[in-house]
């Protein structure tokens, strides 16, 4: 599921660069003592910051640039001593170190541990000044610096300690001989000290965002109530609390003041706690608060998720299947590793469940893993693990803090792409269910499926899979997912009102995709987070955040917030009733054109299925009307948006809709190798077109099912190939039960291009009875045929007799027309009086396509030879 590339080797990459360096140090050509190197923390830019024992008896400090792949030493101590903590500037003038020692007396029969807080000066190494010297764990860490900022004269360093308070310190800096970077006054450094934090159990930095999470107790409320604060650190180095979250934990979840985030400790690694708490953010405005307790004397385990941006809690308990042994039990507490909007909660050698942080409502949109097939290949436990967050959210980083290698974290495509085409996984005897088809399905089509190979992978497996599941139908899942994936990244007020899964829709949802076999969930809504401070800008996080959280509380109070699409076919049919074309119909043209266009711009050079060439009326409608109905949903729910990129996003939607299906053809055009030659319809069908036939039937009825518009074009594609493979009378009753439609383009083909024998006659007969009366006086005048000649004869008299009806004072010329035949008297006696009305019209041919008089008196002659058996068919 998790796909691992190392991307730091604490030994390959750093003690092999020390071991040169201390040969030189030593004047001998390879040294052979121990090095003993350790990662102490990365700061914003990815520098990462180590110490190491010196062949001397000294410990060093150095800095490994991400970028060049170059190593630096910072700062040498002249003895060996124990570094527990430590951050550097950004401009690499100033180095903060928290110093440790171990001391064991008769009055502590446990390790004590003293901590000495120095600031030290490095450009160039000069003065060092004490900031703390306590009897408890102190963090270190410098805040980032404006970026555009040449030559900064101040650094600001947060401080922490394990008694729960945090300090901020503003250190002002001046240029001494050109180039020495020193502390001004730093006899007054300690005055400078800001208290930001008066008290905190638990706490955690985001060095990318410069924010500052603290778990504090609830003064309103009992002991066991706790608040979750955050104080943002803005580049101007002001600071203020932005948000406050009420939290339900057990009592007392930490018996030591827990850090997050703020270098790796190994002098004192943390005892085992009741309770691990993380918190993760995107900038699209999300927010998620995780945390996990094991149950005690239970094989299970419990962990919530806060979804602030959606407003709601989500809690699962696990069943682990068996009794973990004691030493497993002391350290089962998951990690939550996030990737983009996922949040995967990884528990190594039981489970990994990727937690979709965007649609939440129901468990079959989360893939849930258990067994062996959930390792991470890790020569390590999950206790000795990291996770880094990574600026680019679409991947993290875990560190292994026993070997110092880092590994970049993301999503396998190709394990998910096992998922759907598979059979039974390694770790059970049964297949894959039909839950963790569909979430690998919506994680591969909306969060990996900006890559077109991947997304033609997925529309291979459509094609291949003949047997639809049981639970969902895939081809609607595929659009659906598909579509989403163009709009989820502009607003987060998108998930509940674009369609998403074809589940919601559901009259009653089958059990496997409601339940997870061995796993619970409650979902509690409004958590009552709330916002403080002044948004500092439109585009801000919090700004977002905040937006998010507000209107997904309307959004489930507001009725049927999700688009809907049930409704179009019936506003369709209520325009076609209109006899006269209205200002509606216009407008709904107008958006059919602006679809088509954009279509066509795609597919330049995409011609290989015969779409788009033609003017399907049905489905240009429903393509405006499609435009119309969810442009009109969104300016009503989010108006945020502005009515321009409302504009542009359902164009591009309902265009990616017919650009999606074309696509789907072709893909199966070119598996069954098929070419021009299939709309033949004189040709016999082969394997390829009854595969094509049966993937064009799955894709209509999927469609349907949604009510959304087909390609014009798709349904004379798609009778084409149904009287090609199916026999007369089977294509004759799919047209009769509407999954087959007669479209002129394609009667207008099966006229002439069949000839007219007995088989091929029957046919067209039984298909002229089921046209519309317009369209089956249209195809009489392709087919020549008598029936036909006497259809249109038929047709003619019949509308020039009406007309004469309405002419009053219509009276005969008497003049003898040469080429009648008297014989016959009552036909000539009709043949006159139509071609009496045809002299006293203005335009004769106008609407009769050059039936006249004369063609009428021959066709009957000709009927009536047939009929007395003097003239052969």
């Amino acid at each position: 599921m998790l796909k691992l590339k190392p991307k730091f080797d604490l030994r390959r990459d750093v003690v092999s660069d020390i071991l040169r360096k201390e040969a030189s140090v030593c004047r001998v050509k390879e040294y052979s003592g121990a090095v003993d190197a350790c990662i102490l923390n990365i700061e914003r830019d990815g520098s990462i910051l180590f110490s190491w024992k010196g062949a001397a008896g000294t410990t060093r400090i150095g800095k490994h640039d991400p970028t060049s792949k170059q190593n630096k030493l910072l700062y040498t101590f002249d003895k060996q001593v124990c570094v527990s903590s430590c951050s550097l500037n950004k401009e690499e003038t100033l180095l903060a170190v928290s110093l440790a020692q171990n001391t064991r007396g008769a009055e502590h029969p446990k390790p004590l541990c003293k901590c000495l807080t120095l600031l030290i000066e490095i450009h160039p190494i000069n003065n060092t000044k004490v900031l703390k010297a306590v009897d408890c764990r102190v963090k270190v860490q410098f805040l980032h610096s404006e970026p555009d900022r040449k030559s900064a004269l101040e650094s600001h360093l947060l401080l922490l300690t394990e008694d729960g308070y945090v300090d901020l310190y503003h250190v002002l800096l001046t240029k001494q001989e050109g180039y020495r970077v020193v502390m001004a006054n730093p006899e007054r450094l300690s005055k400078t000290a800001e208290r930001v934090v008066e008290d905190f159990c638990w706490v955690q930095w985001d060095r990318h965002t410069q924010r500052l999470y603290y778990l504090t107790h609830n003064a309103t409320h009992a002991q066991d109530k706790f608040v979750l604060r955050c104080v943002q650190f803005y580049l101007s180095q002001m600071c203020e609390t932005t948000l406050e979250l009420p939290l339900e934990l057990p009592p007392n979840p930490f018996r030591t003041v827990r850090f997050v985030d703020l270098g790796f400790d190994h002098v004192e690694k943390p005892e085992h706690e009741p309770l691990r708490m993380q918190v993760i953010t995107n900038r699209i405005g999300s927010m998620c608060v995780c945390y996990s307790q094991p149950l005690q004397g239970k094989p299970e385990l419990m962990y919530t998720l806060v979804l602030v941006h959606k407003d709601c809690s989500k809690t699962f308990r696990v069943s682990l299947g068996s009794e973990p042994s004691p030493k497993t039990g002391q350290r089962l507490h998951p990690l939550f590793i996030p990737i983009g909007y996922y949040v995967l909660v990884y528990l190594q050698g039981f489970f990994l469940h990727c937690v979709n942080s965007r649609q939440q409502e129901m468990l079959c949109h989360s893939l849930f893993l258990s067994g062996s097939d959930v390792d991470l290949d890790l020569q390590c436990s999950s206790a000795n693990l990291s996770v880094l967050h990574s600026e680019d959210e679409s991947a993290c980083s875990l560190l292994d803090l026993d070997t110092g290698r880092i590994h970049g974290a993301e999503l396998s495509s190709a394990y998910l792409l096992q998922v759907l085409r598979s059979g039974p996984p390694s770790r059970c005897p049964s297949a894959w269910t039909d839950s963790q088809r569909l979430a690998a399905l919506h994680c591969l089509l909306v969060y990996m499926g900006n890559d077109p190979k991947l997304e033609l992978k997925v529309i291979e497996w459509l094609c291949d899979d003949v047997n639809t599941l049981a639970s969902f139908d895939q081809i609607q899942e595929f659009i659906l997912a598909s579509l989403y994936r163009i709009s989820y990244q502009k607003s987060l007020g998108l998930d509940k009102l674009l369609p998403y899964s074809s589940v919601f829709n559901m009259k009653e949802t089958p059990l496997c995709l409601l339940e997870v076999p061995g796993v619970l969930c409650t979902t509690e809504l409004h958590i009552q987070s709330v916002f403080k401070g002044k948004p500092r800008s439109p585009q801000a996080f919090w700004t977002e955040l905040q937006w998010n959280a507000e209107r997904t509380k309307y959004l489930n109070a507001a009725p049927n917030p999700r688009f809907r699409t049930s409704h179009i076919p019936r506003e369709r049919d209520k325009l076609r009733s209109e006899k006269r074309p209205s200002s509606q119909a216009d407008h709904m043209e107008e958006n059919t054109k602006k679809v088509l266009s954009m279509v066509d711009t795609w597919c330049l050079d995409k011609k290989l299925v015969p779409l788009f060439q033609e003017e399907d009326h049905q489905q240009r409608a429903l393509i405006g009307l499609t435009v119309d109905k969810l442009r009109e949903h969104l300016n009503r729910h989010l108006p945020r948006m502005g009515k321009k990129k409302i504009d542009s996003l359902v164009i591009n939607y309902v265009a990616k809709l017919l650009e999606l299906i074309r696509h789907m053809l072709e893909s199966s055009w070119l598996k069954n190798k098929l070419g021009p030659c299939v709309l033949c319809l004189t040709q016999q069908a082969g394997q390829g077109e009854w595969s094509m036939l049966h993937f064009m039937f799955r894709i209509l009825e999927a469609m349907r099912a949604l009510c959304l518009p087909l390609p014009p074009g798709y349904h004379t594609l798609l009778a084409v190939f149904a009287v090609r493979c199916l026999p007369h009378h089977t294509f004759l009753q799919y047209i009769d039960h509407g999954v087959v439609q007669l479209t002129e383009t394609f009667v207008s083909r099966l006229m002439t291009d069949l000839d007219n024998s007995d088989a091929n006659e029957r046919l067209k007969f039984s298909i002229l009875k089921r046209l519309p009366e317009p369209m089956a006086r249209r195809i009489y005048h392709m087919w020549d045929h008598p029936v036909s000649s006497a259809s249109i004869s038929t047709s003619y008299v019949r509308t020039q007799l009406e007309k004469r009806g309405k002419n009053e004072g219509f009276a005969f010329t008497g003049r003898d027309k040469p080429g009648f035949r008297p014989e016959f008297l009552p036909l000539s006696y009709l043949a006159k009086i139509l071609s009496d009305i045809e002299e006293q019209a203005l335009n004769p041919f106008e609407e009769q396509e050059n039936v006249d008089a004369r063609f009428v008196e021959e066709t009957a002659l000709k009927q009536t030879l047939v009929q007395l058996g003097f003239e052969a068919k």
